[in-house]
């Protein structure tokens, strides 16, 4: 197994939107979208302690990813613990976890997204270059809401 993959964000709302915004669909469909045309993101979500969080998205039908997700933690507005399996388009899949937790400083909140478990530094890697993007895409989808 390798090292956490860590990244932090202000985001100019309060934790409880910021939160809120990620556990709905717009928020979702933000976090695993792109900015290109035909991207396909289908979130289901069963927000509860045991829930299931199921996410399938990519460029077409027959190139979709999956993260499927057991909520292990769900403590409203300040972290979400998954336990997370994603399915790749080439039919392999590996487990990992991923804490987002949600911090309020000076009227905003410090979002953190701690991803750990990545059996290579490549997919380890692979998940650090889109992070950016993902919060980028949630960061807009939260502005444009307000």
């Amino acid at each position: 197994m390798t090292d956490e993959l860590r990244t932090e964000r202000m985001i100019g709302a309060p934790p409880g939107v910021v939160f809120d915004a990620f556990t709905t669909r717009g928020g979702q469909e933000a976090f695993y979208g792109t900015d290109d045309p035909g991207w396909i993101v289908d979130s289901r979500c069963d927000l509860r302690e045991g829930g299931l969080w199921t996410v399938t998205f990519g460029p077409s039908n027959d190139q979709l990813y999956e993260h499927r997700s057991v909520f292990e933690v769900v403590d409203r507005p300040r972290r979400i613990l998954l336990a997370t399996t994603e399915r790749r388009p080439d039919g392999s899949s590996f487990a990992f976890s991923i804490e987002f937790t949600f911090e309020e400083q000076d009227g905003q909140t410090r979002m953190t997204i701690i991803q750990s478990g990545f059996p290579t530094e490549s997919l380890r890697e692979e998940h650090g270059r889109g992070v950016p993007h993902v919060l980028d895409r949630f960061e807009r989808a939260i502005r444009a809401s307000r």
